[in-house]
């Protein structure tokens, strides 16, 4: 079975070695075989961890994503960001904590542009209602 993670700007993981895939979407963690049915899922932010044929195990952690199986021997991962390793522990406790900081600060723009947003809409809403007082004078 091949495995491709990709970034946009980069090809992270590319090997056709491998016997099992194990990667966790919003419902939980799950196993991908050679001959699995063709599937497409997002990931959440996660360590996608994958066994080559010669039993040795690598891992890769996934700024969330999208997982594709097609003709059930090929996996492809697309994700925003993605740091191979060797060293489970390192990746859950450092990157994975990295991934999660950085998803709390999008939302946080986020939130913050929308509530701005909002703002503004209340401003213009304000200034357009007919029964404002007249701001330049004169006129009826």
């Amino acid at each position: 079975m091949r495995l491709v993670i990709t970034t946009p700007t980069t090809v992270v993981v590319d090997d056709s070695d491998v016997i099992a895939v194990r990667a966790e979407d919003e419902s939980g963690s799950f196993g991908i075989l050679n001959g699995h049915a063709d599937f497409l899922t997002a990931l959440t932010v996660s360590v996608v961890s994958w066994h080559h044929t010669d039993d040795r195990r690598q891992f890769c952690a996934v700024r969330r994503g999208i997982l594709s199986v097609t003709n059930g021997s090929e996996v492809a991962i697309a994700t925003r960001e993605a740091i191979p390793g060797d060293n489970l522990d390192r990746l859950e406790q450092v990157v994975l904590a990295q991934f999660s900081e950085a998803l709390d600060a999008e939302r946080t723009a986020r939130t913050e542009s929308l509530q701005l947003q909002m703002k503004a809409i209340k401003q213009i809403v304000r200034y357009l209602r007919p029964d404002r007082p007249k701001v330049f004078g004169g006129g009826s």
